[in-house]
């Protein structure tokens, strides 16, 4: 398949020529062994498949779209598509922002949403076995009764197999860091349909290559995750959130970077400039003052949790803080993360039919004010709308220009905006992706991250594990 996939971070993701259909004795193939329960050409389904919530636009969908049950159905999926070269793309929940499962080069869908079962409990050991379907609310209301959580969590509910494929972070990394601190081991079909093992339930390894750390966040390109182990949490004993209003964005950033600085242990600490409290308010029908916030949680013993709410708030009220709101409750505290969840879609629904191009950096803390501030300036000049959120306590921020997505002009403004503000991240000693991945919408900027050397070890494990090129071509890089 030698399809010209869509373009890079400055390219305009207009549609590509239609790429090749899929052969007919591997569609006959497809459709025996998994029927009409399980496999599906159907022009809906496939189009459901075939997008994500990056600015994409009028991507050709799959050929075909597989709804895997087992890992031998995986395996079976992967080896038809092995025989006859055809690409094959994992999909989850379809909650990616950078393009990760749009079908570039055509090929099959392998929807592992019905893969969706606990399959162990572990509470001795704080670990759990899952499969990829399996999302993080379902998990943690599994848990509850176990007094333990998983505390990843991107926003989204997204599956757990695509946030490890993506190693997703979110709202409590500060704390508990990302999914590649939390993955303990992995069941992976490769590239010839064999199901390998990585990885045990131990804490820690010395025992060859980590091959876990390998696919978490390979965006499905080196193999199919079809089983996770990870690493579960005691649930806190108290758990406070607070809200602190700012006179500026600078403040809010200035006392984000004191109490991580102080070593104060929090949680969650989240940033929402005024236009994203504005829209957040009328999506969620809050009244949040419209300014910069800081939206904070901590966890611990009542008498930890007390001390590290007195320290941050004391932090905040030097840098200007004011009208601390507290949400000691938890229906007070799941309103208040809800809104900030849902914060993305608030923001779209400011200018009905529009789409974001959003960004992903992550600085050190250090330079945190040095990269955003001069990142605001830059986005009030060029006049295009946009929100700004982030998980400021380790350095992550995301803007969302919102752009009519079938305007040149716009998006070549956005797309200038973005590159500036990963040049900035960059120079920074910085990253263009906190937890987005790569994708499509990436892949210049990893190559002005990582350096030439570097793409080219990535291309050589590639083409190792996967020689055919069969997983989820043309993405990360070309």
């Amino acid at each position: 398949m030698n399809h010209t996939p869509i373009g890079p971070a400055t390219a305009t993701p207009a549609a590509p020529n239609p790429p090749p259909p899929l052969p007919p004795a591997f569609l006959a193939a497809l459709q025996q062994r998994f029927g009409p329960g399980q496999c599906s050409t159907a022009l809906a389904q496939r189009e459901q498949h075939g997008r994500d919530e990056s600015a994409y636009i009028d991507v050709p969908p799959p050929g075909a779209v597989v709804y895997a049950e087992s890992t031998t159905d995986v395996a079976d999926a992967v080896r038809l598509c092995a025989q006859h070269r055809v690409p094959l793309i994992p999909f989850g929940a379809g909650s990616s922002l950078e393009g990760q499962l749009l079908a570039v080069q055509g090929g099959i869908s392998l929807d592992l949403m019905r893969m969706n079962r606990v399959l162990a409990l572990h509470p001795e050991d704080l670990s759990a076995t899952v499969q990829p379907g399996v999302t993080r609310l379902q998990l943690n209301a599994v848990l509850r009764d176990q007094g333990l959580f998983f505390p990843i969590d991107p926003g989204a509910d997204a599956s757990l197999g695509g946030m490890a494929a993506t190693r997703a972070s979110g709202t409590n990394a500060v704390r508990y860091g990302t999914l590649r601190d939390n993955v303990l081991a992995l069941e992976v079909v490769n590239a010839q349909g064999e199901v390998l093992r990585t990885g045990s339930r131990a804490k820690k390894s010395s025992a060859g290559y980590d091959l876990t750390r390998l696919y978490v966040g390979s965006e499905g390109t080196l193999g199919v995750i079809t089983e996770l182990t990870l690493r579960l949490y005691p649930l806190p004993q108290a758990v406070v959130a607070a809200i602190c209003g700012f006179p500026s964005i600078e403040a809010a950033v200035r006392s984000t970077i004191a109490t991580i600085q102080h070593g104060v242990p929090i949680a969650r600490c989240e940033l929402l400039d005024a236009a994203t409290v504005r829209a957040v308010n009328a999506h969620a029908k809050l009244g949040l003052r419209e300014q910069p916030l800081l939206l904070m949680e901590f966890h611990g013993s009542p008498a930890a949790v007390r001390e590290q709410t007195e320290q941050v708030q004391e932090i905040c009220h030097e840098h200007g803080g004011a009208a601390f709101e507290w949400a000691d409750t938890p229906e007070q505290r799941s309103r208040l993360w809800a809104a900030r969840h849902q914060a993305y879609f608030a923001a779209l629904q400011t200018r009905p039919g529009c789409r974001a191009i959003t960004t992903d950096a992550c600085v050190p803390i250090s330079r945190l004010a040095d990269c955003l501030l001069a990142s605001v300036a830059d986005a009030e000049a060029s006049g295009l709308p946009y929100f700004l959120v982030g998980h400021v306590g380790d350095g992550n921020f995301h803007f969302g220009y919102l752009i009519d997505p079938h305007s040149v002009a716009e998006r070549a403004v956005a797309e200038g905006l973005n590159q500036r503000l990963v040049a900035r991240a960059l120079a920074l000693d910085g990253t263009c992706s906190g937890e987005h991945g790569v994708g499509l919408h990436k892949i210049d900027f990893l190559r002005q991250e990582a350096g030439a050397a570097a793409i080219d070890t990535m291309r050589s494990l590639k083409q190792a594990l996967d020689p055919q090129g069969i997983f989820n071509p043309g993405k990360i890089f070309l």
